[in-house]
C-alpha cells in the first residue's frame, strides 16, 4: 500500500495566492492537499506594466487577462520535482487533475490554460491530458494559433 505525500504551499506561495479571488484560493488550497505533483504559486495579481512586459516577451498574449483583476481571478502554478522546477507537461496534467477535483469539491468553475476551449474543467469527462489534446486538435483543424499555458488556472464565467 502506498501513501500519497501531502504537499503544502510555501509561505511565498501563500503570500502570492492571497492576492487572488477567494474562490481560487479555496480551490488551490484544496488542490495542493490532493495533488500527486508538488506545486507552488508563481503569480496571481499583475499590474498592467507587468502584463505588457509579458506580452512583449511572448509569454502572454492579451491585455484582457484575469491576472489584472483585483482580486486576481487567475493564478499561475509551477511544478516541482523535489526542489527543482519542472516544465514537463505531464506534470501539469496531474496538477490540472487535482485542480479539477478541487473545483468540483468547492463548486467553483475553473478554466485551464492547457485546454482553453473547455470553459469549465469540472464538466470535462476525460482526463486533463485528453482535454489538452482536444484543444490542440480543434486549433489545428481551424488553423488557429495554439496557445498552451499549462501553469494557468482562472475562474470561468459560466455560460448561460
Amino acid at each position: 500500500m502506498t501513501t500519497q505525500i501531502a504537499f503544502k504551499l510555501s509561505d511565498r506561495s501563500r503570500k502570492i495566492l492571497a492576492e487572488a479571488h477567494p474562490d481560487i484560493i479555496k480551490v488551490i488550497e484544496l488542490a495542493i492537499e490532493i495533488t500527486s505533483v508538488d506545486f507552488g504559486v508563481t503569480c496571481a495579481r499583475r499590474t498592467e506594466a507587468e502584463q505588457k512586459l509579458l506580452i512583449g516577451k511572448g509569454a502572454s498574449w492579451t491585455m484582457d487577462s484575469k491576472h489584472l483583476k483585483n482580486p486576481a481571478e487567475a493564478v499561475d502554478l509551477v511544478a516541482y520535482i523535489g526542489s527543482r522546477v519542472s516544465w514537463e507537461f505531464p506534470l501539469y496534467h496531474e496538477i490540472a487533475e487535482a485542480v479539477r477535483e478541487a473545483a468540483i469539491e468547492c463548486e467553483v468553475p475553473i478554466r485551464w490554460g492547457g485546454a482553453w476551449n473547455v470553459r469549465d474543467i469540472r464538466k470535462w469527462t476525460g482526463s486533463m491530458a485528453q482535454a489538452m489534446d482536444f484543444y490542440v486538435d480543434e486549433r489545428r483543424k481551424s488553423g488557429a494559433k495554439i496557445n498552451l499555458d499549462g501553469p494557468h488556472f482562472e475562474l470561468s464565467t459560466p455560460v448561460a
